[in-house]
């Protein structure tokens, strides 16, 4: 393989190839409900009880029958006498989620009534039958479809399975993402001695095992490899039991970045270096059907991969639905310069409802994005932004 860009793809492109190797993964899990929150159904849920599985108040008022409230007002009240059971023109104190009593088919409100002594109760509305009630079944009902497959959990909707008395869900295993660290240069960040001239402290496997954790999935973290094809080709080959492969740095044209061409041996390369700023030596490939994502040793480039290409390919493999990003139109304080041919991310701050450029270059400047407050997009074709225009920025997560 040659060790230049011979022809960058366009990222749109790049990502239709890349996703069209990635496919969900087939495992599922049963959980108890407490722990299936933000997990992903890999069956449909059907209720096997009535919810409410008794008639009962839906306010607080008095339980009576609604044919006796004919005429009711409040400049003509109906007078009831208060009691324990229903019986002609009696009523029965009720609060909202009481059983409905025999004999009562509808509930006055509170506010509805005056109490005129210690046993008898002006109505002053009428009411028709079934009003303020919840019938058996009303919310879900026996046999009823409550959840679809594939449907996220939220915590409101495990306060549903917990209303039909469901201790357990199955839900779609989270995929498993191995995560391969490369460089000569690197050090662990627990080392205690600090780094000398010519050695980085190894961030990038940090940033990329929280980013794959937030989006649905587990992760698998290997030690810090040297810059040595045998070494990355075992990582490799240690890992294929995963459902994706991230290798961090080895991506460029450099003497020492070997894993696309270890890659090219194993499987086969989809793309090797993309239009994007920063983000270009980024390489995508396939090994034994595991898509493969290595991206540039540079964090702000790494980051950039990360959100291309890792973030929906770890929902589509964990079953999770798309989700539009958070976004928001601001007009800019200065003006963006671009590189035309590249899909450029330029980072942006928000200052007093205005959107301030924060870098468009500097692929090694990782604060320069903890300095921002999301990023704007700017395409291939397009030189830039002038001030005063209004730009989108997605809100970094």
């Amino acid at each position: 393989m040659s060790r230049l860009f011979k022809e960058l793809t366009p990222v749109h492109v790049a990502q239709e190839r890349f996703m069209k190797i990635v496919r969900p993964i087939d495992r599922s899990e049963r959980l108890p409900i407490e722990e299936c929150s933000g997990r992903v159904l890999a069956e449909d849920v059907i209720s096997s009880v009535n919810v409410p599985h008794y008639r009962r108040a839906a306010m607080d008022g008095y339980a009576l029958r609604a044919e006796e409230t004919l005429g009711a007002s409040r400049t003509s009240p109906v007078l009831f006498t208060q009691s324990e059971t229903i019986a002609p023109q009696t009523c029965v104190r009720v609060h909202t989620g009481s059983p409905l009593p025999l004999g009562a088919d509808a509930v006055v409100m509170i506010e509805e009534t005056e109490a005129v002594d210690h046993d008898l109760v002006e109505v002053r509305a009428q009411v028709h039958p079934y009003e303020n009630v919840s019938e058996i079944g009303e919310d879900i009902k026996r046999g009823e479809l409550v959840l679809h497959e594939g449907h996220l959990l939220r915590p409101v909707d495990i306060s549903v399975l917990a209303s039909i008395r469901l201790p357990h869900a199955t839900v779609h295993q989270k995929p498993i993402v191995s995560i391969i660290p490369t460089g000569d240069e690197l050090i662990p960040r627990e080392r205690r001695e600090p780094p000398r001239p010519g050695e980085i402290i190894e961030t990038n496997t940090l940033m990329t095992e929280l980013y794959a954790r937030k989006w649905g999935a587990t992760t698998n973290v290997s030690k810090i490899l040297p810059d040595d094809p045998e070494s990355i080709r075992d990582a490799i080959r240690e890992n294929l039991g995963s459902d994706m492969i991230i290798l961090c740095g080895g991506t460029s044209v450099g003497e020492k970045d070997h894993a696309p061409r270890v890659i090219e041996e194993m499987g086969r390369i989809l793309t090797r270096g993309i239009r994007a700023s920063p983000g270009k030596p980024t390489t995508l490939a396939e090994v034994r059907g595991r898509p493969v994502l290595c991206m540039p040793g540079y964090p702000v480039a790494g980051y950039v991969a990360l959100q291309l290409f890792a973030k929906p390919a770890i929902r589509k493999l964990a079953h999770l639905p798309e989700l539009p990003e958070n976004r928001t139109k601001l007009p800019l304080r200065e003006k963006i310069t671009s590189r035309i041919g590249y899909l450029t991310f330029a980072r942006i701050k928000i200052e007093e409802n205005t959107a301030r450029p924060v870098m468009t270059s500097g692929a090694s400047i990782l604060s320069s994005i903890t300095r921002s407050d999301g990023y704007t997009i700017i395409p291939e074709n397009t030189e830039g932004y002038e001030k005063g225009g209004s730009v989108e920025i997605i809100l970094a997560e």
